[in-house]
Parts: structure tokens; C-alpha cells; sequence
């Protein structure tokens, strides 16, 4: 399969049915809701203004573009809704390379050219991030085109498969016409996603959240540092940021909001569902450097009399993050906390078993009050996986995980 390059391509001469010379391509350009990798037309720019040449119009693409139709039959360009522009919208744009995990630019885009039924049919292959792209657009016209692919030959080059490129849209409207949603930057790690949206500039950051899924923008907002997290949801209008924040831990959520004007706080807060605002405005009474502070609500606990069974079945119906489920607390019938059982133990019990003869011993708490070096404490002394939090009555209101001990050292860094 024979390769162009879109370099090679822009500035190629136009001839029409009659074998004249029309014109010259000033773009190429996508469908992306058609196809989002064939190339669906060229404009051509003549001496009458820009033109559209379909590629279903073109005859070949050898040695200059010529069409099976008279220039006369080409309709005006007047604009390009619903188009991707390669040159316009490709070159010298940074785009994200989900596979490498990071930001690139591109210098240049390559096509896999290939014939069917006496057409030419022309698929994006890659985005070319490297010095070859470079150096073929810079030296076009400069030297003769044989000794220019002769010295390419000698440049490495550094693509990227098309397929793992997602396209930063800025403009709203044209995210929606080109139906641009960052679906292959949804599927990476949230803390890879982080890392990439941090090397985004401000309104580039704020469209890929626009554009991700809840859950996952959830999960890459808590892994950014706080003065991103700050300025992306600041970015956002409240009902998106609402969106958002209620997918976060509660506890990340309300650290998050503590750290936004109070006017800011408050929008977001109205857009919320009623038992996520509450669970957030519950927490953001709490000092930050404090365990109940840091703690999130999202636990099980299950009653004394409870077996592993019923164990097995909380965990099935548990809507939160899996490692909150490491341990199942038991609480008495005031709220109490009487005992802690590691899931590994309900997992190897037969059924029938009741919790509290699993629990582990000592049962280590905090109070909600403690503070953070303190309760970092327990956790490396003990080996803990999760931390519970206890009232002045020793009722239990919610548990630390490792990873909100990690973003308390992570701040203090």
C-alpha cells in the first residue's frame, strides 16, 4: 500500500475532466461522523475562490490531482461545518497520543493511498510528531523533490498510528459538529489522563472534561495537582463541574470545594443531587488537617449479627470504589463500632459464618479529630488498608483509605 504524506499533498495542481489546470488543493478534509479516518474531499483553491472536490470526483492523485468532473461542476466552499481541516485543524496543533500517554505536535499527517475501482481512496495512517514531518515541509519547493526524499530516507521517523491520536477541540460548537468526545483518552488510567491534561494548556483542559465521561473526569480530576483541579473546575459551568464532583470520593470532593470561594461552592452545590450535596456539606464542616477532615463515607458497615453472606451481598450492591470494600466494619444497634473484618477472611469463610468471629484483633480506630500525622501513624505502624473514624460516642462516620493518606503527603510535598 503507497503512502502520501499531507505536505506533499497541499499546493498539488488541479486538473479537470478536460486535462486544464484548475487550480490547487489549499485543504484536505474529514467527515468525522461519516468516517473519521478517509479523506472526504479537497478544497481547491481557484481562480474564482475555493472550490469542493469531492474524492469520489478524483481520478488520480499521481504526479498532481486529477478529477473526473469539469471545475465548472465544483461548488463553492463557502464553509466547513461538520469538516475537519487537516491543514487547518492537524498541523502545528498538539493533539494527545493516548498510547505514549502525553501531549505531541503534529508536523505533518500521513495517508495510506490505495485504489479501488480506478478511484483513488486516501485513510489517514498517522500524525507525523518528529523531525521527517519537519523537514518535509520545511525544505518543499527549496530543493528538487527526488533529492528530498532521498535525504528523508536518512530521517528516523517518529508516527503515531491514527488510531491512538484524540483531537483537543476548544470550540464548543465544533465539538458537537465533529463529534469529538476524547473516547480513547477516556479508556487510559486516571492518573495518566492527569498527567496529560496538566501539559494542556487552561481551555484545552477545560474541553477534554467537557468531553469525557463523569466517572472518568472524576477519577483524572483527583489526580491532579490542586491548583489544576482548581482551575478546571473553576473553568466549568456549575452543572458540568456538579456532574463531576459527585462522581468523586466524598471526602476528595469535599477537599476540592473547601478550596473554591465560598460563591463558587455554592453553585456548584445547588446543582448537586440532594444525598451527594449532603454528604459533601457534611464533610466540609470538618477541618481539613483532621481525620474527619480526610475521611470519605463511602464504606460498609453491616450490623453484628451479620455473616459473611450478607457480607457478600453489601459488597455486590456497593456503588463505591473498590478499595473502600477492603474491609467490612461491624457497627452494634446504636452505631457503634464493634468490630473490623479483612475481606480476604469473608472471602475464604464458608457462608453461613458470622462476621464478628472473623474480625481482626486489636480493632484500631481514630477519633475525628486526630490529627493527620497522627493517624499516618496508625496506618504505618498497623499496615492498614482502611482507617475508621469514630465520634465522641464512638460511632463510626466514615474511614481513611491509603490513597487519602498519600494525597495529604502529596500536599504537603
Amino acid at each position: 500500500m503507497a503512502t502520501v504524506s499531507l505536505s506533499e499533498l497541499l499546493g498539488s495542481l488541479v486538473y479537470d475532466a478536460s486535462g486544464a489546470v484548475s487550480g490547487r488543493v489549499r485543504e484536505v478534509a474529514l467527515a468525522p461522523q461519516e468516517d473519521r479516518s478517509r479523506v472526504a474531499l479537497l478544497i481547491v483553491k481557484t481562480s474564482s475562490g475555493n472550490r469542493v472536490l469531492p474524492l469520489t470526483a478524483v481520478s488520480d492523485i499521481n504526479g498532481g490531482i486529477r478529477a473526473s468532473s469539469a471545475a465548472a461542476e465544483w461548488v463553492s466552499a463557502d464553509g466547513s461545518e461538520g469538516l475537519l481541516l487537516l491543514s487547518r485543524d492537524l498541523l502545528d496543533q498538539q493533539v494527545i497520543d493516548v498510547h505514549g500517554r502525553k501531549v505531541v505536535r503534529v508536523n505533518d499527517v500521513d495517508f495510506n493511498h490505495e485504489t479501488v475501482e480506478n478511484r483513488p481512496i486516501l485513510k489517514v495512517g498517522g500524525v507525523d510528531v518528529g523531525a521527517r514531518g519537519a523537514v518535509r515541509r520545511l525544505l518543499k519547493g527549496l530543493i528538487p523533490a527526488a533529492a528530498l526524499r532521498a535525504l528523508l530516507v536518512r530521517v528516523p521517523p517518529r508516527d503515531i498510528p491514527w488510531d491512538f491520536v484524540d483531537i483537543v477541540e476548544t470550540d464548543p460548537a465544533r465539538r458537537v459538529k465533529l463529534k469529538i468526545s476524547n473516547e480513547r483518552l477516556g479508556k487510559l488510567h486516571p492518573a495518566d489522563i492527569a498527567d496529560i491534561v496538566e501539559d494542556l494548556a487552561p481551555n484545552e483542559r477545560e474541553a477534554v472534561f467537557e468531553t469525557l465521561d463523569e466517572g472518568v473526569a472524576a477519577g483524572a480530576l483527583e489526580e491532579l495537582e490542586p491548583r489544576v483541579q482548581r482551575a478546571v473546575l473553576e473553568s466549568l459551568d456549575s452543572e458540568r463541574a456538579a456532574d463531576i464532583v459527585e462522581e468523586m470520593q466524598p471526602d476528595a470532593a469535599a477537599d476540592l470545594l473547601a478550596d473554591l470561594s465560598d460563591e463558587r461552592t455554592e453553585e456548584i452545590l445547588v446543582q448537586m443531587q440532594p444525598e451527594e450535596r449532603q454528604e459533601v456539606t457534611e464533610l466540609l464542616e470538618f477541618k481539613e488537617n483532621s481525620a474527619a477532615g480526610r475521611m470519605t463515607t463511602e464504606y460498609i458497615a453491616l450490623p453484628v449479627t451479620a455473616t459473611a453472606q450478607d457480607a457478600i451481598e453489601a459488597m455486590r450492591s456497593f456503588e463505591g470504589r473498590m478499595e473502600n470494600m477492603s474491609t467490612i466494619y461491624l457497627t452494634d444497634s446504636h452505631g457503634t463500632l464493634a468490630g473490623a473484618v479483612p475481606l480476604v477472611k469473608i472471602v475464604l469463610a464458608p457462608a453461613s459464618t458470622p462476621l464478628l468471629a472473623l474480625a481482626q484483633e486489636p480493632l484500631i480506630s481514630c477519633h475525628e479529630r486526630t490529627k493527620e500525622r497522627e493517624f499516618a501513624e496508625l496506618f504505618d505502624k498497623y499496615n492498614l488498608l482502611t482507617l475508621p473514624v469514630v465520634d465522641e460516642q464512638s460511632h463510626l462516620i466514615g474511614v481513611i483509605t491509603p490513597d487519602d493518606v498519600i494525597a495529604m503527603l502529596r500536599a504537603k510535598l
